[in-house]
């Protein structure tokens, strides 16, 4: 059996020379022996390889299906492509294609499937549990569960819908075996993933260092001088790459920078996903990838976890991660099977603020617990996730994760039913356990300041990590520039490159998308607004200056707005040179803005130096009708547009016909420009183009 799982080897990797890595081999055998197996071994030691060989053997035997269990659409993605180079049929149900899963779900009932791969979220499904799951539970020969360190409290990732998985297992047969695979798992991670899994899981861990890598940090928390670092470095080094930065704005806006100096890269992150010609954007971006069509893939961690190209020569971290696992993980993509590969560290001013962020809001409050529960025993019958946005102002991000938080407890104080959340009896007195999140926090306040000595290390960079990650064979990599006694790679920067950069940051224009959809549910009784909105009535597509605070404009926008009470003439050029490279089209011919009563001088005196700026009049014919609650304040779209509901009013008499330039000094979620806008087209005027000196909106993934 063994020839014979050699022969599958070499075919999937498409070597006839191949041989199985230490421990592969072994761990193949306690599978087809009906052992519950923890595989701890790095990242490009071929974990995949252990249970698709494993299925394919099995499967040979006339075994049933094997159930994979996998954390993320790009992971899968390329499973796909490894399970049918060994002539395994694999199937995947996820959100990505929904079209495919009455056929999926018939092939399963014919036979007609090796092994089926679906996300932890997917254990949620009704109709996946019932259609699914009910019908292989008796049919399934090995149970896999892929970067199971997630399974753990205690991992690098609060990922509530991993809890699932444990219940699913106490569903199925005893005697089916069960393969759990990481790379990054601590000694206090292994202990509770195998107690999750069973007492009798054996574990099998191989050393973490990863041979090719040769690892440098390099302290510069200028993110101009980063991106100079970047620009000048990347085309320097051989093959393509990722760059990875903690934030969706920052990966936008460092593959900007890199474009414009003629280096081939794109953004990857959680809300790329326009579909091309039936592919998802983001597969397309990984194939890109894959192929050296592209230099480098400025990602955030959406491509993380699994993304496997074995010639990936290099791995740069625009932005310190928050845990040596994060890391680790990360840096694991390059140098599979390469003989050297580059990981960099760079460290940001922005990083521990970004850490921070991450920390505060990664489990849900018991104010948003009460609240939630409240307003569902309040409600016959259940409530739906809008019903609740329209009875409680938390964010649709708040109440999904309190949701899901609460619907994987055991006992749970929710079920849903339908599209509907109803309490039960668990619900009386329900609290969080806020001694073990606190417990949890602590660590990851742990993990960031382990983070930051490794920034400061001056010895082994690889032999750090491994001790980090409780590696009991962590030696010295004699390869990375704490050994080597040197920086591997020019740590210095171009500083007119560098001056290039700071102008860049200046003019990150962010664009502002209309919205086209009222709220559902009536939140705006007085204007009558609701549906669908008309292009009679939308918007043109905007521009924000700036990022709030941010480096450039940004930090000048904040200091007009709270420190100085006027906004700098500067502004009005930065703003004057942003519309000339926008071109709006048609061309406003005259400028408004929103009022305010808590400052009403400061945006209009602003608009007005605009507007004769550009040789255009200024007209001020939107009226504030009634005080209202700041938008910041109101957390999700409902009670946002339903804040703004009667409180402006429009002249039609004071509109002339041309295009409008409407100004603001803040946005975040577009509600105040949708509806100001909604009320001018109302009163005549032609086209509306938004204009915010920043853009509040952290967009973090």
């Amino acid at each position: 059996m063994r020839e014979q799982a050699l022969n599958y080897l070499r075919t999937a990797l498409g070597r006839p020379d191949a041989e199985f890595r230490v421990g592969q081999w072994e761990s193949i055998q306690a599978v087809l022996a009906r052992k519950r197996l923890l595989v701890i071994e790095r990242t490009g030691w071929g974990k995949s390889m252990v249970y698709f060989l494993a299925t394919r053997l099995l499967r040979d035997s006339g075994a049933g299906v094997t159930l994979l269990i996998s954390p993320l659409l790009a992971l899968m993605r390329n499973q796909l492509e490894a399970a049918k180079r060994i002539g395994l049929r694999a199937a995947k149900i996820d959100s990505t294609n929904p079209s495919d899963w009455e056929k999926i779900e018939t092939a399963l009932k014919a036979n007609q499937v090796d092994i089926l791969l679906v996300s932890p979220e997917r254990l949620a499904n009704d109709q996946f549990r019932q259609n699914v799951l009910a019908f292989i539970a008796n049919r399934v020969a090995l149970f896999v569960v892929d970067e199971a360190h997630c399974i753990s409290d205690w991992g690098h990732e609060f990922r509530p819908d991993y809890r699932r998985i444990v219940r699913v297992l106490q569903n199925l047969p005893g005697n089916i075996p069960v393969l759990a695979t990481t790379a990054t798992a601590n000694d206090r991670v292994v202990s509770d993933v195998a107690e999750q899994l069973g007492n009798n899981i054996e574990i099998v861990r191989g050393p973490l260092v990863r041979p090719s890598l040769k690892l440098l940090n390099i302290t510069m928390p200028s993110p101009a001088a980063r991106m100079a670092w970047l620009a000048q470095t990347i085309p320097t080094l051989r093959g393509s790459g990722i760059v990875y930065t903690l934030t969706q704005r920052d990966a936008e806006r460092v593959a900007e920078w890199l474009r414009s100096n003629d280096i081939p890269a794109k953004a990857y992150h959680a809300d790329v996903e326009d579909e091309v010609e039936g592919t998802s954007r983001r597969e397309e971006l990984e194939h890109q990838l894959l192929n050296n069509e592209l230099k480098v893939l400025v990602s955030t961690v959406a491509l993380g976890m699994g993304f496997d190209k074995p010639d990936l020569k290099f791995v740069i971290h625009y932005q310190r991660p928050a845990s040596v696992v994060h890391y680790y993980q990360q840096v694991g993509r390059a140098g599979r099977a390469v003989n050297e590969a580059f990981g960099i560290l760079l460290h940001g001013e922005e990083d521990d603020r970004i850490a921070d962020f991450f920390m505060r809001n990664a489990f849900p409050p018991q104010e948003h617990i009460e609240s939630i529960l409240e307003a569902l025993e309040n409600a016959d019958g259940g409530l739906s996730v809008p019903q609740l946005e329209s009875r409680l102002n938390l964010k649709n991000s708040q109440l999904e994760k309190t949701l899901k938080y609460m619907s994987v407890e055991t006992p749970s104080p929710i079920t849903k039913i339908k599209s509907k959340y109803n309490v039960t009896a668990a619900a009386q007195g329900y609290r969080v356990d806020h001694g073990h999140v606190e417990a949890i926090t602590e660590i990851r306040r742990a993990e960031q300041q382990q983070m930051q000595a490794y920034m400061g290390h001056t010895g082994c960079l690889m032999e750090f990590l491994a001790r980090a990650l409780d590696d009991p064979n962590a030696a010295a990599c004699g390869k990375c520039s704490g050994c080597v006694g040197r920086p591997i790679l020019d740590p210095d920067y171009d500083h007119g490159l560098a001056n290039r950069a700071a102008i860049f940051l200046r003019r990150s224009h962010q664009p502002l998308k209309p919205r086209k959809k009222w709220p559902s549910g009536g939140a705006m009784p007085t204007y009558g607004f609701s549906g669908n909105i008309g292009e009679a009535l939308q918007a043109q597509e905007g521009r924000a200056l700036s990022l709030w605070r941010d480096a450039g404009w940004g930090r000048l926008v904040a200091d007009g707005k709270y420190e100085t009470g006027r906004f700098d003439d500067e502004l009005v050029g930065a703003c004057v040179e942003m519309i000339e490279q926008w071109r709006p089209d048609p061309a406003p011919q005259w400028v408004a803005c929103i009022p305010s009563l808590n400052r009403p001088e400061l945006v209009p005196n602003f608009a007005e130096r605009l507007a004769a700026a550009l040789g255009l009049p200024f007209h001020p014919c939107i009226q504030k009708a009634r005080a209202n609650p700041p938008q910041k304040e109101m957390q999700n779209s409902f009670k946002q547009a339903q804040n703004l509901d009667g409180v402006f009013t429009v002249d039609p008499d004071a509109v002339p016909e041309g295009p409008c330039l409407l100004v603001d000094d803040m946005t975040d979620s577009g509600w105040t420009f949708t509806v100001a806008a909604a009320l001018l087209r109302q009163a005549g005027c032609a086209a509306v183009f938004p204009m915010a000196l920043a853009l509040n909106s952290p967009r973090m993934d």
